[in-house]
């Protein structure tokens, strides 16, 4: 069995966007270490926050809770503060993850994997899916880690089909269902959001795990906007949109296949 280790901006991100690969991959023998490069400070406050509580407080109890939903054996805060969306002032903050020395950060990251002996890393693509300042700056973090472990592990890219996006959009306007978004939109960086499908090395079938997917990103509430958004749609609809999660590897031959990273030729 392998040890994979998932790397994620923000308490949360793991719930959407590899929960299912990680409840998968826990159920069948692997082990699974979730890497959080920020603090989440500049997410969504609750209203709900007891005397003493702040939201990186409430924040880390709710990795834990979403860790436990998914099996995760190991949770790991990077030790950076949040950057916020681009723009915010929060992006200029001296312990931002956006402005972190690259060897610094991703020295800290190696320290990980060489400390789990790591098989697999998990990181995000070239704009972090959709240009948030944090999600961008995993991606050189994550291959210069990888590059600095004393084992170099496989190096896998999370990120969002957009061409299966699109597909869905337009199935539910047919439908006359307003999804909300336009998945042609672009991000927060001004690039359109995920990568397209024939860029795209992996897809991963989690149909079997979507209510640990589920559960994960309610352990999240807090962050109230976007889970509900998420888990809101009706079941089929969640099925749909959640139950694929897709990956690109460098190296590997040209197309999308349907199957299992994980032990894989």
């Amino acid at each position: 069995m392998s040890t994979l280790v998932f790397v994620h901006a923000h308490p949360d991100d793991e719930a959407s966007q590899t929960s299912g690969t990680m409840a998968r991959a826990v159920a069948e023998g692997h082990r699974v270490v979730l890497v959080l490069c920020t603090d989440g400070s500049q997410g969504e406050v609750p209203d709900d926050l007891a005397a003493g509580e702040d939201v990186v407080t409430r924040r880390r109890a709710e990795a834990a809770e979403s860790a436990r939903v998914l099996g995760t054996h190991r949770v790991v805060w990077l030790g950076y503060r949040d950057s916020g969306m681009t723009g915010w002032d929060a992006n200029e903050h001296n312990d931002s993850f956006h402005l972190a020395d690259l060897e610094e950060a991703a020295g800290r990251l190696a320290d990980i994997l060489d400390e789990e002996d790591a098989d697999v890393v998990s990181g995000y693509d070239w704009h972090g899916n959709y240009g948030h300042p944090d999600h961008v700056k995993v991606h050189p973090v994550t291959w210069r880690a990888a590059a600095l472990a004393k084992r170099r592990p496989r190096v896998l890219e999370s990120t969002m089909n957009r061409d299966l996006m699109r597909r869905g959009y337009e199935q539910a306007k047919a439908a006359g269902m307003d999804l909300g978004f336009d998945p042609d939109a672009k991000g927060d960086d001004g690039n359109p959001i995920g990568t397209p499908e024939a860029e795209l090395h992996w897809r991963v079938d989690i149909s079997g795990y979507l209510e640990q997917k589920r559960q994960a990103l309610l352990s999240h509430a807090s962050q109230a906007t976007d889970i509900g958004g998420l888990t809101g749609m009706p079941e089929e609809a969640f099925a749909t949109a959640m139950g694929l999660e897709h990956f690109r590897e460098h190296g590997r031959p040209n197309g999308m296949v349907l199957g299992w990273p994980f032990g894989a030729a």
